[in-house]
């Protein structure tokens, strides 16, 4: 028996083998659920229905978060197809790579609405057509990052998405609670992700927290796990929630001076 045996679920975000979306629905497939997949466009679309087709899910449709009709025709398919959910995946983010190095006070006014429409509102219009299909309760889960919190440089307006998602987080989890569906996120450390590859200085990032954070870096695979643990039974009373998978980098408030010297030296 599978913990996620006879579960059903919908993972937004998966755009290659590298995805932490895709990290997380081989960790829930491994458990027995059954997953339905969605896609941003035509390019991404001859990436995900291979992985998809991997762990015998049937479903995987295009939908633009930004497209409130998109959604809806999305959820009916869902329906259609699932009959009801009992969790949902959102590991979505996006802002214009010219925005993502540089100096945050130079942001664009149209990129700002971007990254806080798509790494943010998307949460809130998923959750919204996903709830009435989770009549006996259920679980979402987003994905976050420490740039919320901390000034990470060249992450700029996507940290402050983030921090926007993370109290988006803590809203629906006290909207939602009352039909028994628990929401909350991971905040992972930094993984080589497509998405990743458009922040400025990624790679120097990642090394920095591998050689700093207690644990070293971190993988698809252990954000998976998380996963599945938040979205289980076993998370049956954590809602609101935000749990670091970052190695322990976020425990730290000044680095090795051994290690610092080898970074610098």
């Amino acid at each position: 028996m599978g913990l996620f045996d006879g579960k059903r679920g919908l993972v937004f975000g998966v755009a290659n083998k590298n995805s932490i979306a895709w990290g997380i629905a081989q960790a829930l497939h491994q458990e027995g659920a059954e997953l339905g997949f969605s896609y941003a466009g035509q390019v991404l679309r001859k990436r995900v229905i291979p992985l998809a087709e991997s762990i015998g899910s049937t479903f995987v449709e295009e939908c633009d978060v930004t497209d409130d009709l998109a959604i809806d025709r999305l959820f009916a398919q869902a329906q259609d197809h699932f009959g009801t959910l009992d969790f949902l995946v959102h590991s979505i983010a996006y802002a214009p790579r010219e925005e993502l190095s540089g100096r945050f006070v130079d942001t664009s006014r149209e990129g700002f609405r971007t990254a806080l429409d798509v790494s943010c509102y998307s949460l809130v219009a998923l959750a919204r057509r996903a709830y009435p299909l989770m009549p006996h309760g259920g679980a979402i889960l987003t994905m976050t990052y420490y740039g919320a919190e901390k000034v990470t440089p060249n992450y700029n307006v996507m940290g402050v998405a983030k921090a926007a998602l993370e109290a988006t987080v803590r809203y629906l989890a006290w909207d939602l609670g009352k039909h028994r569906i628990r929401v909350n996120a991971i905040s992972a450390g930094p993984v080589k992700t497509l998405a990743a590859a458009g922040v400025a200085g990624f790679r120097k990032s990642l090394h920095y927290v591998g050689q700093v954070a207690p644990l070293g870096n971190i993988t698809q695979q252990d954000v998976g796990n998380a996963a599945r643990f938040l979205l289980s039974p076993w998370a049956d009373h954590i809602t609101g929630q935000v749990l670091y998978v970052d190695g322990g980098y976020n425990i730290m408030g000044a680095p090795d001076p051994e290690v610092m010297g080898e970074l610098t030296g």
